[in-house]
């Protein structure tokens, strides 16, 4: 199954853009689609980012669907 990857930050920094499609096997989860992003390239990404699925904040276990829009956000701070 298909579906599109929105990278923000040192993501899309280390990526080469801000989006990426990715192929997984049917009944994936989010913690999958971390991994395979993490798998497409050598640089050191942070180890726990915000994940939404569809606009909405999504865990590890979240199975995802073909077609859903996958955006990884990176820890950030401010003050």
């Amino acid at each position: 199954m298909s579906f599109n990857v929105l990278l923000f930050a040192s993501y899309a920094e280390a990526i080469g853009s801000s989006s990426i499609t990715i192929d997984l096997p049917a009944g994936s989860t989010v913690a999958q689609v971390l991994a395979a992003v993490r798998a497409r390239t050598s640089h050191a990404l942070p180890p726990r980012p915000l994940i939404a699925v569809n606009s909405e904040f999504a865990d590890d276990s979240h199975v995802v669907s073909a077609g859903d829009e996958v955006a990884i956000i990176p820890p950030v701070a401010g003050g």
